[in-house]
């Protein structure tokens, strides 16, 4: 599914890039990982490559997906949750493990709507940040342009 040097989106850990494929031999029997490294932090990560569906592993949004993801960022006539800022969170962590860059931009605009109503917790806000981390990153390397750039964008958007 994947070669080296093709870059990949992991869930919750954002955009990497395949850096090598590597044969292990694990309780007896050998299996095949990716070896990706996360561009943000230089994490690396292994992902056996029979299981990139179970972890959510894939390619970047495709500029043809643009739109769409512009267009739930751009959305505003949503309900915001009025339920408990714990429960609120376990929602919004849940919708960021999924790996959708479409889920991402829903967390990443009800939180912002939502601290223009109120403070948000600190796990809120840091779940902000790491939302608007992951967009930030996918988009530019979709649209090929700087990441300065995006940031305005959605600045722009959400001002």
């Amino acid at each position: 599914m994947f070669s080296v040097g093709d870059l990949a989106v992991y869930p919750a850990h954002g955009v990497g890039v395949i850096e090598r494929i590597e044969n292990q031999e694990i309780s007896g029997s050998e299996q095949d990982f990716y070896v990706m490294r996360i561009l943000d932090n230089n994490m690396i990560i292994m992902i056996p490559t029979n299981n990139v569906n179970n972890v959510g592993l894939r390619e970047i949004i495709d500029k043809a997906e643009l739109p769409r993801l512009y267009s739930i960022l751009e959305k505003r006539d949503v309900a915001l949750d009025n339920q408990t800022w714990n429960r609120r969170y376990r929602e919004y962590m849940d919708k960021i493990k999924t790996g959708s860059v479409f889920e991402v931009a829903e967390v990443y605009r009800d939180l912002l709507m939502l601290r223009a109503e109120k403070d948000l917790s600190f796990g809120e806000r840091k779940m902000l940040e790491t939302a608007r981390s992951l967009l930030i990153k996918e988009i530019s390397l979709a649209k090929d342009i700087g990441e300065s750039q995006v940031e305005k964008d959605l600045d722009r958007m959400f001002s």
